[in-house]
């Protein structure tokens, strides 16, 4: 019987080598572990219910890491820059920076960063604001739980994703006029309950011009009426309150 006397790690496959007629030696392959690398994430969002709700998701997911958290633009663009994460979960409305202004300093200094937008907004107009400022991916808030780590994986793999409620608004709305950053105006003063007259004074041009305007943004958002062009406008992301 041969006596097995040690075993030694090498990068070839497993085979005996004989010292003596009656004794061997046996070299053993150790494999190394090749597990994909963990994903960092920087979570960004006011509201610290949903910071928890991602925190406790990412928790459970054994490739992937929180590495930090922020409730604003200012504080994201600053744990960026701390942390350098694979990922950056971003919203978009939060006090003193907001989501899109962020994603902007953030790939200005760092052109590679993946940033996912979580959002409660599908309107396209602002789901075109997110994607032109650099974002990655765009994602409901409503659908974090379903859809969130998947998203996550293919952003991080070099892929570009969107919601199908994203997708459908910005396929709904392709090739459409958009409104001037006149028009903009206007209807953001519409919506703040301003009459002709005072807009014209607001802006400092004829009630006239207003009045060309108006007609306009009711044409080109298919709208009956002012009310209805601000809703319009709210859904879509044109203006916000």
């Amino acid at each position: 019987m041969p006596v097995w006397i040690r075993s030694e790690s090498i990068a070839g496959s497993i085979r005996p080598h004989c010292l003596d007629h009656s004794r061997w030696i046996l070299h053993i392959r150790v494999k190394r572990d090749n597990s994909r690398a963990m994903i960092r994430i920087l979570a960004v969002d006011d509201h610290p219910l949903v910071r928890k709700g991602i925190r406790l998701m990412i928790s459970t997911e054994t490739a992937m890491q929180l590495v930090a958290e922020a409730s604003n633009g200012r504080e994201a663009v600053q744990q960026f820059r701390t942390h350098r994460p694979d990922i950056t979960l971003m919203d978009l409305q939060m006090p003193e920076m907001g989501g899109v202004e962020a994603i902007i300093a953030i790939r200005g200094e760092f052109p590679n960063a993946r940033i996912i937008v979580l959002t409660t907004y599908e309107g396209d107009v602002q789901v075109l604001r997110a994607l032109n400022a650099g974002a990655r991916g765009y994602l409901l808030k409503g659908k974090i739980n379903t859809e969130l780590t998947e998203m996550i994986r293919g952003v991080h793999a070099g892929q570009k994703r969107l919601s199908p409620e994203a997708a459908t608004e910005l396929a709904e709305h392709a090739g459409e006029e958009a409104l001037t950053m006149r028009e903009v105006e206007v209807l953001r003063l519409i919506a703040s309950g301003n009459a002709n007259k005072e807009i014209g004074a607001q802006l400092s041009i004829s009630e006239d011009t207003v009045k060309r305007h108006v007609t306009n943004i009711l044409s080109k958002l298919h709208a009956n009426d002012r009310t209805h062009a601000v809703t319009i406008a709210l859904r879509r992301g044109i203006i916000d309150l």
